[in-house]
């Protein structure tokens, strides 16, 4: 396996845009790109473009009626059809909207054949992420869901277990409906609590069909929870679940969206912790399964302080020189910032928490404590039907 990892990008993708004043600006993953270039995080990995998936590539998640909606609203926004979740506020149709989308699945594809084949250790699309979309529909700013897709690539290649870890403030809810019935596939999604939150599904209880008992985990996170409590829960589930089910490829999806200052949710999480995680995901893609790491973006609505600085983390973990958190950001950044955005950037790479802490689960369980009550009952929920202790 080449040790180097690899960075999807095709400055095409920025073309996924719902339209002034949506809440997924595509600004988000130029600034991204810009900052890893001033960074030169570039020169640390190979830059790659994957062509967009074809349609029997998207067949391998979505139905054919569906691609077919989305190919008529992409030639023709006003016929869009909302019963595929098309022309909603959501997701509005836009002319193109067929193409960006498969160019955007079709780097996470790529990204997946590059870790499979060996090509690369690591692969990163900041770009995709897209995880509600669903076989049949459209759904919270997703088109085509690229993470599902990519997990489906790696068992069409021949992979016989994979695991998907989602730490968006969203529940990965796309991915787990497309793998509801396989259990060759693992998705774990820690999110916000569905009680207060798109999608409201992602509850403990949601294990995997009959067939597939335990495919699905799922850690429903109190409104305001922060640092120490989401490392806890992290760690209190993913890594004792991942040992268990030694997958062979790790696909993660890195929703910036739990920040404090994001505008659509409730965390209260920092830089820092997200940092602590994507060095978590790595470190457990080695650990696993002999360290094929696909990383992937997903939401995230700070558009200039949040997201640039966390994806640009991302890939300087999967490029294995980690960015310090003391770094700087270069002021040219800024300034493109500020010309784009009229925001002024932030003036460094953290949010200064580091190192991020958290009391491992074996050092006890507070039974007053809602995110410990949150942790216990996945535990109870899904680790026996993995052959795990609660």
């Amino acid at each position: 396996m080449s040790g180097h990892a690899q960075l999807m990008w095709d400055e095409r993708v920025t073309g996924y845009d719902f339209g002034r004043d949506h809440p997924m600006d595509p600004v988000r993953l130029t600034l991204t790109r810009a900052l890893v270039g001033a960074l030169g995080l570039d020169r640390l990995t190979r830059v790659a473009a994957a062509p967009a998936a074809g349609e029997s590539t998207l067949r391998l998640v979505h139905r054919q009626d569906y691609i077919d909606a989305v190919k008529a609203a992409s030639a023709d926004p006003a016929a869009a059809d909302a019963a595929y979740g098309l022309g909603t506020l959501d997701d509005p149709a836009f002319a193109g909207m067929h193409e960006v989308s498969a160019l955007i699945a079709g780097q996470s594809v790529g990204a997946a054949e590059a870790v499979w084949r060996g090509d690369a250790a690591h692969a990163v699309n900041f770009a995709g992420g897209l995880h509600h979309a669903m076989p049949g529909a459209a759904s919270g700013f997703c088109v085509y869901n690229d993470a599902a897709l990519a997990v489906a690539r790696l068992l069409e290649l021949g992979a016989e277990r994979v695991a998907y870890v989602d730490v968006d403030v969203h529940h990965g809810d796309g991915v787990q409906a497309a793998f509801w019935e396989d259990p060759r596939v693992l998705t774990i999604s820690l999110h916000e609590h569905p009680s207060t939150l798109f999608p409201q599904t992602g509850w403990p209880q949601e294990t995997g069909a009959p067939s597939a008992e335990g495919a699905a985990v799922n850690v429903a996170l109190p409104a305001g929870t922060g640092d120490a409590g989401w490392l806890r829960a992290f760690h209190a589930v993913v890594p004792e679940l991942l040992a268990g089910f030694r997958p062979q490829a790790l696909v993660t999806q890195h929703g910036a969206d739990t920040h404090f200052e994001d505008p659509l949710a409730h965390l209260a999480v920092s830089l820092d912790a997200q940092r602590a995680v994507q060095d978590a995901c790595h470190a457990l893609a080695h650990e696993h399964a002999e360290g094929r790491w696909v990383a992937l973006g997903g939401g995230g609505y700070a558009v200039v302080d949040v997201v640039p600085r966390s994806w640009a983390h991302l890939v300087g973990v999967a490029a294995g020189q980690p960015v310090a958190p003391e770094t700087v950001v270069p002021e040219s950044w800024r300034q493109e910032a500020y010309a784009r955005t009229r925001q002024v950037g932030p003036l460094r790479m953290t949010d200064g928490r580091w190192p991020a802490t958290w009391a491992s689960w074996e050092a006890g369980y507070d039974p007053a404590d809602r995110l410990d009550q949150a942790i216990l009952a996945t535990r109870r929920a899904a680790f026996p039907l993995r052959g795990l202790l609660p």
